[in-house]
Order: C-alpha cells, then sequence, then structure tokens
C-alpha cells in the first residue's frame, strides 16, 4: 500500500490523474466489438467559458458515459464546439474596434482569417476548462461545427431539403437586430417589461366626412401605416368600412377593412395596420389582399427612418433613428391637431438576447425551412413512446412548441458561419447546389453568378451534431454503431433552440430518431432561488468552487441536487459538506492501511462467516440495486443518496466501528472488498478520490492491474443474508438510540449506562454496546424505575435508570425552558406566516426562509418534548 497522506488535497490529485486517463487514451478505449454507448455534448460556443450550467449538464452526462465504461460498453462521449455565429463575429468585432478598425473595411474574406486566427489562439478556453471537471469525452475526436467535415454535411443537407422542397425562399417579417445587422430567431428574443405610452391617434376620413381614432406604441410606424382595421360585427364602424383614410404627416390615402384581429373591446376598436414592421398586421395585411412585395417598409437595417417606395415620408424624417424619429412623428401629429392623448402603460418590448437592442419586425428575404413538416416525425417518436422524455412533464411543452411551429428561418446577415449554397444570375433567379460549379452548370454557360452573402443560423447546424459528429453524409463505421445516441441530457431552456431541431432533422436524414432517451434539467439558481445574472452580482463560477473544493465535491452536489422537474438551489456549505464526505472517504481509506487491509483480488464477494461481514456484503448488494434503479429511471438525487449513506453512513459511521478489534483474515478480506466496490460505485461521481485511493490501497509490489476508470462495474455474486441484516441492523439501532438518549439528556460520556429489558427484548451486541455506546446489560424488569428514561428498539422497550448519570431535575428544567423557547419562535414565525401583508409583499427568498425556520423550530419543540416524556 501506498501510505496515504494525513490531509485530502484535491488539486495535484486531480491534475495527475486528468493528465493520466487523456493521455493513456483511456476516455475511448478500443472496444470494437463491444455494445456502443453514445452521448453528444451539447456543444458549448466558442466564445464561451465554464458557468454553472454546463457544470451541471457535463456532471451528468459524465457520470451516465464513466458508468457505461465500466460496464465493458464501447463507451462514446462525443465533444465539440459551435462556432457561435452572432456571438463570435460580435468578439472579433469589438477586438477590431479597439484596433480602429472596421470589417466591412477588410472584406469578407480578411476577416473571416481574422476569425479563424481568433479561434486558433483565444478559442475552445472552455475545453480547458471541462477538463478541470473531469469530463471524460472523446477528445482525440473534437468536433468544430466549422470543420470541414461537419461543413460538408451542413452544405448536404441545405441541398437536400431544397430538392425535397423543404427549404425555400421568401419575403416575410423576421425579429431584426440593428445592431448586428441580421435576423435572429424568436427564441432569441426577450420580452422585458418597461415604462412606455400608448398615443391615441385621429386619423381623418379621405371625403371628410369624419374621422376614426386608433392607438399604438410605436407612432413613428403610422408613416407606413397600409390600412386600419375594425372588427367585421363592429356596428360602430358599419358604415366607415370600405372608405378611405387620409394619414397625417404623409397624406397616404390607406383602408379601412374588416378583421378579427381588431379587438371590439379594446381601446377605440379600430387597429392601425402597418404590415411591413408587424406581426400580427403582416397577417392582417394578406388577408386584406396586400402581397409582402408590396408591403410598405419605413425602416434601414440600422433601424434609421427611409424612405417608402411611394415616396410619401417627408424628407425631413428620413435618416433619423427611429427613437429620434418617434418624438418627431409625435411633435408633428400634435401640429396637425392628430394626437389625442398620450396614456402611460407598461409594455412588453422585444430586445435581442446578446446586442441588448429592441428589436424591430422587419421585412426581408429570407431562407425558410418548413419546420411543420419536419416536426411531425419527432411529435409522434414522443407520442409513441420512441423517443422516451425524462421528466415526462415537458412531453407537454414538446406537443405545444411543435403543434404550433412555424416556417424556420435559417439565413443571417453575417459573415462568420456556414455560408449558404445559394447563387443568383441578374435576374434574381437562386441555383442551390453543392458547388459554384454545380450552380453554374445548372444556370448555364455565360450566366453570371453570385453568391448568397447570408450564412445559415447556428442552430441549423447544430442540429445536425447526433449524426454529422459521427462522419455522415458518409457512411461511417461510427455511424453505424453509433446512431442513434443512447441520451441526450440537456437543459430544459434549449429544447426548442436545439432538441427538437435534432430530431427534425434526425428524422429527416437518418429515417429515426437521434437518441433513445432525452433527460431535460433545471436551471442553477443561486441559495435563495434567485435566477444567476451578472447584474445581480450572484454568478457562481465552478472553477472558482472547484479551486476551494475539489471537482469531486462540486460534482456531488451538482448530482445529490438534481432532482427531476426541479431547479437547484446552490449553497456553497453543501459543496463543503461533500468535501467533508471525500474526507471521510480518505481518512476511512488511512484506517484500513493502518489495520493492514488493502486492495481487494476478487470482483465477487469473499466467503464470510460472521454476521457483521455477512450484513456489509449484503449492504453493498442492496446499495448496487438501488444505484441500477436509480440510473434506469435516471435519478440522479438518487443515485448520489445510494452510494453516499452506504459509503459514510454504513460503511464509514457503522462497520468500521463494528469491526475495530476484530481484524482477522477474513474480515480484512472483505472490509478490503468492500471499500473497492464503494470505490468503483462512487468513481462516476467523483472520479479523482476514487482513482487515487484505487492505487493507494494496492501493494506497490503487486500494483493494480488496470486504473479504475476501466475497472468492472460490481458484480459481487452475493445476496443478502437476512439473518446477519436482522442482527446487525438491531445493533445499529440499538447503538443510535442509545447515543440519542445521550445526547438529548446531556449524559456526559464519563458516565456508564445499564439497559434493563422490560419485556423480554434481545440482550445481543455486548461488546459492540460497550465500545460504541459505553453501556452495558443489566437484569431484565417488569417496570422501569423511578428516574428512568426508556428507549425502544424492534418493538420492545429497555429502560435507562438515570440518577447516577445526570441531574435529573436540572435536566427536565433545563429541556422544558428550551421546549418553551422553541415554542414561543414557532408562534412567532406562524404569526408573520399567517399575514398575508408579509406572505403577498415580502421577497419570496425571506418568506422562504421564514417557512425553513418555522419547521426547524417546530421539529426542534417536537424533539425536546420527547427528550423530556423520557424523563417521565
Amino acid at each position: 500500500m501506498t501510505e496515504l497522506a494525513k490531509t485530502f488535497e484535491p488539486a495535484a490529485i486531480e491534475a495527475k490523474w486528468y493528465q493520466h486517463w487523456e493521455e493513456g487514451g483511456l476516455f475511448r478505449p478500443e472496444r470494437p466489438e463491444a455494445e456502443p454507448f453514445t452521448i453528444v455534448i451539447p456543444p458549448p460556443n466558442v466564445t464561451g467559458v465554464l458557468h454553472i450550467g454546463h457544470a451541471l449538464d457535463d456532471t451528468l452526462q459524465d457520470i451516465l458515459v464513466r458508468k457505461a465504461r465500466m460496464e465493458g460498453k464501447d463507451a462514446l462521449w462525443v465533444v465539440g464546439m459551435d462556432h457561435a455565429g452572432i456571438a463570435t463575429q460580435m468578439v472579433v468585432e469589438r477586438q477590431l474596434d479597439g484596433e480602429g478598425k472596421k470589417r466591412t473595411d477588410m472584406g469578407r474574406e480578411a476577416f473571416l482569417e481574422r476569425v479563424w486566427q481568433w479561434k486558433e489562439e483565444s478559442g475552445g478556453q472552455i475545453t480547458k476548462q471541462l477538463r478541470r471537471l473531469g469530463a471524460s469525452c472523446d477528445w482525440s475526436n473534437e468536433r468544430f461545427t466549422m470543420d470541414e467535415g461537419f461543413s460538408k454535411a451542413v452544405t448536404h443537407v441545405f441541398v437536400e431539403l431544397f430538392k425535397r422542397k423543404l427549404l425555400y425562399r421568401d419575403k416575410r417579417l423576421v425579429n431584426w437586430d440593428p445592431k448586428f445587422e441580421t435576423a435572429i430567431s424568436d427564441l432569441e428574443v426577450e420580452q422585458k417589461e418597461q415604462a412606455g405610452h400608448f398615443w391615441h391617434l385621429s386619423y381623418p376620413l379621405a371625403d371628410g366626412s369624419g374621422s376614426i381614432e386608433v392607438a399604438t406604441t410605436r407612432p413613428e410606424t403610422m408613416l407606413a401605416d397600409m390600412a386600419v382595421a375594425v372588427h367585421p360585427e363592429d356596428a360602430r364602424y358599419e358604415d366607415m368600412v370600405g372608405k378611405m383614410v387620409k394619414l397625417p404627416i404623409t397624406g397616404r390615402e390607406i383602408p379601412i377593412v374588416t378583421d378579427e384581429h381588431a379587438d371590439p373591446e379594446l381601446g377605440s376598436g379600430a387597429v392601425k395596420i402597418t404590415p411591413g414592421h408587424d406581426f400580427n398586421d403582416f397577417e392582417v395585411g394578406k388577408r386584406a389582399g396586400i402581397a409582402p412585395a408590396d408591403m410598405l417598409n419605413m425602416l434601414t437595417s440600422k433601424a434609421a427612418v427611409c424612405q417608402t417606395a411611394d415616396g410619401l415620408v417627408p424628407e425631413t424624417l428620413v435618416g433619423l433613428d427611429r427613437f429620434d424619429a418617434r418624438k418627431r412623428v409625435v411633435e408633428m401629429l400634435e401640429a396637425e391637431g392628430a394626437l389625442i392623448r398620450v396614456e402611460d402603460r407598461t409594455i412588453q418590448a422585444p430586445y435581442g438576447d446578446r446586442s441588448g437592442v429592441i428589436i424591430e419586425p422587419w421585412l426581408t428575404d429570407q431562407w425558410y425551412v418548413d419546420a411543420e413538416t419536419l416536426s411531425k416525425p419527432a411529435l409522434e417518436a414522443v407520442k409513441s413512446g420512441d423517443i422516451d422524455v425524462v421528466p415526462e412533464t415537458w412531453k407537454k411543452t414538446w406537443y405545444n412548441w411543435l403543434e404550433n411551429i412555424q416556417p424556420w428561418c435559417v439565413s443571417r446577415q453575417l459573415w462568420w458561419g456556414h455560408r449558404i449554397p445559394a447563387w443568383y444570375d441578374d435576374a434574381g433567379n437562386a441555383y442551390v447546389a453543392l458547388t459554384e460549379e454545380e450552380a453554374q452548370a445548372e444556370a448555364g454557360e455565360g450566366v453570371q453568378l453570385r453568391q448568397d452573402e447570408d450564412v445559415l443560423d447556428t442552430w441549423f447546424s447544430s442540429a445536425l451534431w447526433p449524426f454529422a459528429t459521427l462522419g455522415w453524409p458518409e457512411d461511417t463505421e461510427t455511424l453505424k454503431r453509433h446512431y442513434p445516441n443512447d441520451v441526450l441530457i440537456s437543459g430544459f431552456d434549449i429544447i426548442f433552440f436545439w432538441d427538437a431541431r435534432m430530431a427534425m432533422q434526425g428524422f429527416e436524414f437518418m429515417g429515426e430518431k437521434p437518441w433513445k432517451r432525452l433527460y431535460l434539467h433545471g436551471l442553477v439558481r443561486d441559495k435563495q432561488g434567485a435566477k444567476m445574472s451578472k447584474s445581480k452580482g450572484n454568478v457562481v463560477d465552478p472553477l472558482t468552487i472547484v479551486d476551494k473544493y475539489g471537482a469531486d465535491a462540486l460534482r456531488f452536489t451538482l448530482t445529490a441536487m438534481e432532482s427531476q422537474g426541479r431547479d437547484i438551489k446552490l449553497d456553497e456549505k453543501r459543496v463543503e459538506g461533500y468535501r467533508n464526505f471525500a474526507t471521510k472517504l480518505w481518512n476511512a481509506a488511512r484506517f484500513l492501511q493502518g489495520n493492514g487491509i488493502g486492495a481487494s483480488d476478487s470482483i465477487a464477494a469473499p466467503a464470510a462467516t460472521k454476521p457483521v461481514n455477512r450484513w456489509i456484503i449484503g449492504e453493498v448488494v442492496g446499495t448496487l440495486a438501488k444505484l441500477e434503479k436509480a440510473f434506469d429511471e435516471l435519478r440522479f438525487d438518487g443515485m448520489a443518496d445510494a452510494i453516499y449513506h452506504f459509503a459514510w453512513g454504513t460503511f464509514c459511521d457503522w462497520y468500521v466501528e463494528l469491526i475495530k478489534g476484530e481484524m482477522d483474515e477474513e474480515t480484512k478480506a472483505v472490509a478490503g472488498w468492500a471499500f473497492d466496490q464503494i470505490l468503483v460505485m462512487l468513481h462516476p461521481f467523483m472520479p479523482f478520490i476514487t482513482e487515487e485511493l484505487w492505487h493507494s490501497m494496492a501493494d506497490p509490489a503487486h500494483p493494480r492491474p488496470y486504473d479504475l476508470i476501466l475497472a468492472k462495474w460490481p458484480q459481487p455474486e452475493a445476496g443478502v443474508d437476512a439473518e446477519a441484516k436482522r442482527s446487525i441492523d438491531w445493533t445499529v439501532a440499538l447503538i443510535t438510540e442509545v447515543r440519542a438518549l445521550r445526547a438529548e439528556l446531556n449524559i456526559p460520556w464519563s458516565s456508564r449506562l445499564t439497559l434493563h429489558p422490560l419485556d423480554g427484548g434481545a440482550t445481543e451486541a455486548g461488546d459492540a454496546l460497550d465500545r460504541m455506546g459505553k453501556a452495558e446489560w443489566g437484569a431484565e424488569m417488569k417496570t422501569a424505575p423511578e428516574g428512568s428514561a426508556q428507549i425502544v428498539v424492534a418493538g420492545h422497550s429497555y429502560a435507562v435508570p438515570l440518577a447516577d448519570a445526570i441531574d435529573l431535575d436540572a435536566e427536565r428544567a433545563r429541556l422544558a425552558k428550551a421546549a418553551e423557547a422553541a415554542e414561543k419562535e414557532v408562534k412567532s414565525l406562524e404569526g408573520r406566516l399567517n399575514n398575508p401583508n408579509f406572505v403577498e409583499r415580502a421577497k419570496p427568498e425571506a418568506v422562504a426562509k421564514a417557512r425553513e425556520d418555522h419547521a426547524a423550530r417546530a421539529e426542534e419543540a417536537s424533539r425536546l418534548r420527547a427528550a423530556l416524556e423520557r424523563l417521565g
């Protein structure tokens, strides 16, 4: 055995073993004939750094892949990064800005060279950080969504979808980010509540017969109004339908139309329609017969006012920023007498999640995927159970989104990304092909072509991750073996961005689901339950936690707190507690070493005759069964609970204590074997300390034949010995009761106790009772003598005389006083919690804290009263 240091220090151990595993190729041992097991990592952005959400996500994946590897499977954890179109371009442009340069001055090719240079020098920091966490990915086959093979797959999919009439070009409204000058997804828009206004406007009828009132939160958009809509059953406007309105400022004449979008109960019941700048108005405009090509646009790509196609916007407004134009338009409306009133309103404003600016609905030509058609197999797969969603409460969300899915805009006005494989002739005809040569051949000789300037949405490429990373579109052996993947672990917040899109593309191009199970975990919040954000200053850096407590402690904390369907409230105290767990394991190994107990030479349980040894073997079997059930159900908190309670409570606290002074050869063999089983079962959760102890427990002259990372998952080939379990469980219960009695009644350990059976209860475990409870057996009695406490074990009562151990009157007084104090606090907290003003107006974390305190003090009061009753 290699003698362990007195103190467990994780940093050096973690660095040593990770390097050893990676350099030895142990994350993907050669197992071509073994059963495959596959997970793909949600590819982090090339610009990213490890955050606590990554730490949770990747810890859960690592647990599953490490177990599969120990089960002898060909375990493949696909790793790689996403090129992160907008985020990466933003980083590099910011860098250029610091040098006084702009990408538009450099040109596309020079800019892309600069991005690749940045990627090689600075990108991928997160992969180094994942190693710190212990992620056992197959780094030898790391992928990048812009690498040559993956890019080939992306182009192939685009062209195939076009050929299958599932991808097309269309003029529609998109969410337009004026800062980045690109379309973004609905899912990349954050609705934020803010103070705003409702401007009520008067639009005069062109025939001079009256006016109609409309209201808007964006008065500047009236420059591109094309209609006013009223509800078809609104009798107030029956005579106005079909008449023309002459708009203030522009003088444009627009019709009054009927549409059910207009709500008679809202405002005046009349709605201004700007189809080129509002999603609802776009649909109203189409129903009114306005073709998208004819819809008016009043904004540039930078959200400045531009001249509309009919030339009616006053030149004094052209070129103004949208918000400056708003102020000027309101002034002009007021000057014309068209402003009725302004109403203060709280409004929902759409912001770009990366740019932080307000998004504009903008009418542009973009490429769209027919998501409705693609979604049908993905929808049916979850409904039929072909894809198992865990927890299944997320199925409803899956159904709701896919049943109401809209066309997917996949083009982005960026330079960094997969350039769209479409070429245009001078007449605007598009030729979609794998290469420019193929497009030219289709267009004909002599036809001048120019390639589409846009790139593809980042999520378009990442949707191919489960199969493009395995070599597709080539029919590789890896693809055949590892598709579909076994499980996808994902945050619920990217169920639409990524998960559903992978399912859609998997069915379309592979003919089957991308993974058998989809596990959706919650968010990691701060200890009060608040969402982490830099602005709140409550962001937890996982690497700071690792530096302080070790990766194993952080991993185990996240696992233990991952309960299906619930977010995690991360409290550093929990991490500290699991660091203590690692120390407990370390000290147990030192104790075993000090008693000549080392590594076992057997996978199966050794032969045992002693009840305590037969018991611990049975406890290993029982713990393994609990673990397997939790793995089958993907109950991560259940996994952690099973191994934690066995390792700390059953083995370290009880078995080690019970065998002290009983170290014969059988016990040494069983103790060494049981400790080995702990290391094996715990390894997926705490890989570093377990690998260190695995080797330290071996005789240096006869080292372990393999590393723990490749050890076999437990196969004890033993059962639970019912009689041994009954006997030792009874002993544990007895000593627990004696210790509880001492704690509750302040009985000093210098006082020896005597236990008297009152109803024929057993009197076993004398040695253990003496050593671990400082108590002994006395004669059986019919009734408990005065001044005795009673304990109950396995339904039998035992009297414990206390007159010689403590001052009974003083102890009664102490307990009564403490109980009264606890009960007083309980009543005070009840008063606060029953006060609606407190519950409704206090911060949620304050209410939660009060409830926790109430439960704790109520439990304390109950315990103190029970202790008083023991004294009679």
